[in-house]
């Protein structure tokens, strides 16, 4: 077959004007892809800074790390009042124990019902002497007021108070005891509760001493009261046990009262 030449140089040209427009084509494609995209098309899909996190959603921002420092809150604290704020401060004994001394020099019970428990209102009023007319200090909390002029029995001298708080919680006096016997039970009572106030009330401090040397055994010996003898110079009563006695030694007359002077021991 015979090929026209001036066709097939046509031809030739138009394939080859086709390839070289689809090849420019595609270059421009490509390049189009190599530009940097505008500002518009960057910022279409981003997120903005300040745009709030919703949750469970995870982004840049969530995962960075802030160099802000951090100020701890300040830890709360109550007001603590002042120790002395919340309660009174108690008096002093030796208030306690005057103002009830001269409520009772004024024989009033109502006011010393608000300084004493009624039981100490009950010994302060039940004294049988004169007023004390010394006021001798306290010791610790228990004040003491004191006869200078007047002898009275016991070695107490007077009145003890003992202060407990704002209150005088316990009254001890000199006892006015008509009989021996009365004398030498209440000091026995008194060693056998260990109460050497109350021992005073009824003996000397010398007698009180020897008495207390040995404290009462509840499990020990039993004493058995004998009563009161006369003596030359007063009357000796007994506390005969097993193995021996002790003998209380009482002075004095049923109108100045009767005191334990001394306390002697026999033994069989």
């Amino acid at each position: 077959m015979t090929l026209n030449p001036r066709a097939s140089w046509s031809s030739y040209l138009r394939s080859v004007s086709r390839r070289l427009i689809l090849g420019g084509a595609a270059i421009a494609a490509g390049a189009t892809l190599l530009l940097p995209a505008p500002a518009s098309a960057r910022t279409a899909g981003a997120v903005p800074a300040d745009a709030p996190v919703r949750a469970g959603a995870v982004t840049t921002a969530s995962t960075t790390m802030s160099t802000t420092p951090v100020t701890p809150a300040a830890p709360v604290t109550a007001p603590v009042a002042a120790a002395g704020a919340a309660t009174a401060t108690a008096p002093a004994p030796s208030t306690v124990a005057r103002r009830l001394f001269r409520a009772w020099l004024r024989a009033d019970r109502r006011a010393a019902a608000r300084v004493a428990t009624p039981s100490a209102v009950r010994a302060i009023f039940s004294y049988r002497y004169r007023a004390p007319d010394e006021f001798a200090g306290c010791r610790g909390t228990a004040c003491r007021f004191v006869h200078t002029s007047v002898r009275v029995r016991g070695g107490l001298n007077g009145v003890l108070m003992v202060v407990s708080g704002s209150k005088v919680t316990g009254v001890y006096t000199s006892r006015l005891l008509t009989t021996p016997s009365a004398a030498a039970r209440h000091l026995f009572s008194a060693w056998r509760r260990g109460d050497r106030n109350a021992g005073l009330e009824v003996a000397t401090t010398a007698a009180v001493g020897r008495l207390f040397r040995t404290a009462y055994d509840p499990r020990g010996v039993r004493h058995i009261f004998q009563g009161c003898t006369p003596e030359p110079r007063g009357h000796a009563c007994a506390y005969y046990y097993e193995g021996g006695a002790m003998v209380m030694h009482a002075r004095g007359s049923a109108t100045t009262g009767y005191e334990i002077h001394s306390i002697g021991y026999l033994a069989d």
